[in-house]
């Protein structure tokens, strides 16, 4: 389908857009390098709860950012559906529901940390076990809430590649700009399945392969939200 035009629904979307890259981005710093990066200490379970319970207000509040997070990607990969079903409507639903399975699993990873509150807890039916047993096994569900959000990365970088290439089509951001965008896409995607199969790499290799799709989330989303779409000088229709 011809992207010659563009109509005030994509307009508006892509202020969402704009919006929802930077907003979600600083609220995913925050909980992951101070709210949770703070007070969970790899490797040591007594010293992550003791960190916890010290700090349960800023663990709470952790919890509270993300599912925000969560909310603002709701509006996020709705906005994109409406800006770039005009370029490849089927592509788009796929790209679509790549993101719900993201957001969705990243929802259920965040449960996990209310196990964790749960478990440091103190109450009463939590006394037949030591406090070194109740440190152990409050890293459980820990260590699940990072392979969740590690999975919701997979289908994120998917996702977001899929979107990456319709801009890339569309014409409606730079080129270089979407190029960016479908190669960090990627690559954030490659690194979450790497993890899979050989987790000792998230050592070595994570946080780099956020990089790119740190550049593009955060180029789009000035670009967006102060410039908007543009015009696209030929329409470039995906078969």
């Amino acid at each position: 389908m011809p992207t010659s035009s563009i109509e005030d629904s994509q307009r508006r979307a892509a202020k969402v857009v704009g919006f929802c890259y930077l907003f979600a981005m600083a609220l995913s710093i925050f909980v992951e390098a101070y709210a949770r990066g703070r007070l969970v200490i790899p490797d040591n379970a007594a010293e992550t709860a003791r960190n916890i319970m010290a700090h349960e207000r800023l663990f709470r509040f952790g919890i509270a950012s993300y599912l925000l997070c969560m909310v603002s990607d709701a509006a996020l990969i709705t906005a994109l559906y409406v800006i770039l079903k005009r370029v490849n409507p089927n592509i788009a639903l796929f790209a679509l529901v790549l993101r719900i399975v993201d957001t969705t699993v990243g929802v259920v990873a965040t449960l996990n940390s209310f196990d964790v509150l749960r478990l440091l807890s103190g109450a009463d039916y939590l006394q037949a076990f030591r406090g070194d047993q109740i440190q152990a096994l409050a890293r459980i569900p820990v260590s699940l809430y990072g392979a969740g959000l590690n999975v919701s990365f997979l289908f994120l970088g998917l996702g977001s590649a899929v979107f990456g290439y319709l801009w890339l089509k569309s014409g409606y951001i730079p080129k270089p700009l979407a190029v960016v965008g479908v190669l960090g896409s990627l690559m954030m995607a490659a690194g979450a399945f790497a993890f899979i199969i050989f987790p000792g790499l998230s050592k070595t290799v994570s946080p780099a392969h956020f990089a790119l799709i740190f550049v593009f989330e955060v180029g789009a989303g000035f670009w967006l939200l102060f410039k908007g779409l543009r015009l696209p000088k030929t329409a470039e229709p995906v078969q």
